[in-house]
This record gives structure tokens, C-alpha cells and sequence, in this order.
């Protein structure tokens, strides 16, 4: 399967702190390089190609320098620039992430991946809200669902030619306990979070 990681947004939760949220460094490294080793190690994804734009050049130019394949996008609105970028791909279905999960493992990837079918159309991961909490993020918006408060991870799986049609896809919930998702880096408290659990900058 194809993998999108999504690169090319403001970051303007992170603040104005002179640095592209992608590459603030996390044990040692820039955040999006968790995201593309975890990709690269997966079984199940087959092409790794990353969205950037005017907001992330230094991104761009790094991922270039790890021999990852860049799309140049808007950078102004989250689903033009998946639409931009789902017109430069070719598979049925894409795994979209986003940049900033710097705990994130091959065999998470490959579970999301093996976990969806065709019939869903679209996949969206979830995770377990007391979970986030437990790693010591507090979750900018949960869902109650069944009764239970869940987290969107900001992974999914879609639908690539139906989306591009804009046709509505049925939104189809993977429910997970996976702490490898639960830390989503937008705020500075959560990226000081992801150096003390990797355990340095």
C-alpha cells in the first residue's frame, strides 16, 4: 500500500519558535524521521511519499536528503492538500499519517494496514483515551463512542479515487490500545513529552 505522511501544514500550535514542527528534533533526530523508519520497516507499505509545501521547506529538503519522495502542496488547508497530493498517487488505497508520531512502530502500520478491507472505504484509528492520558498528553478533543472516550490518532486508510471524486466514503472506526499513537506532537508540552519518553532530545 501506498503511505502519505502528511508534512506541509503551519504548525501553529508549536508557536513561533523558528523551527518546522517535522523537524524538531526527538532523540536526537527530526520527528518525521520516526515516522519514515517506522514506514521503511513496515511490511505492508510498499511506497512512502510525504506532502510538504511553502510552510515546511527545510522539511522538504531533509526528506529529499533521506531519499523520500515529496509532494509540493498549498500548505493553506488539510484536505486541499490531500486532495493535491492523492492526484500524484496511483494505488486504490493510501495510508495517510501525520509527521509527528514519533513513537510509531512497522508493526503498528502493518496492523492498520492488514485491518482494513475494501468494503469500508475509509479507516480512521483510534485510540483509547486513558491511554493518551497515561503517557502524559492530555487529548486537545476525544469522542464518546459506546460509552467509552476515544482519541483520533491521525492515522487512516482511504478510499484514494472515491476521495478525489468526492464521493462520501462510509467512515469505518479501528479501535486500538496502542500507546505507540498516542503521543501526537502540536503543542511545545507535547514535544518536551516525546524527548523525556525517548529519552533525550
Amino acid at each position: 500500500m501506498e503511505a502519505l505522511i502528511n508534512a506541509g501544514g503551519k504548525g501553529t500550535r508549536m508557536g513561533a519558535c523558528g523551527i518546522e514542527k517535522p523537524m524538531q528534533l526527538i532523540g536526537g533526530v527530526p520527528a518525521i524521521t520516526h515516522v519514515v523508519e517506522a514506514m521503511r520497516a513496515a511490511k505492508h507499505v510498499h511506497r512512502i511519499l510525504a506532502s510538504v509545501s511553502h510552510n515546511t521547506p527545510k522539511t522538504e529538503e531533509y526528506l529529499n536528503d533521506l531519499g523520500v519522495e515529496t509532494i509540493r502542496t498549498s500548505g493553506e488547508d488539510f484536505m486541499m492538500d490531500l486532495h493535491e497530493s492523492f492526484e500524484k498517487l496511483y494505488g486504490d488505497y493510501v495510508l495517510t499519517c501525520p509527521s509527528d508520531i514519533p513513537l510509531l512502530k512497522a508493526s503498528v502500520l502493518d496492523d492498520v494496514v492488514t485491518s482494513f478491507k475494501p468494503s469500508m472505504q475509509s479507516m480512521i484509528v483510534m485510540i483509547e483515551a486513558p491511554i493518551v492520558r497515561e503517557m502524559g498528553i492530555i487529548p486537545s478533543y476525544t469522542r464518546d463512542i459506546n460509552g467509552s472516550e476515544w482519541v483520533v490518532s491521525g492515522i487512516s486508510v482511504m478510499d484514494r479515487k472515491a476521495t478525489l471524486r468526492g464521493d462520501y466514503l462510509n467512515e469505518e472506526l479501528l479501535f486500538t490500545k496502542w500507546r505507540e499513537l498516542a503521543v501526537n506532537v502540536n503543542t511545545p508540552g507535547e514535544l518536551e513529552r516525546a524527548r523525556r519518553l525517548l529519552g533525550s532530545v
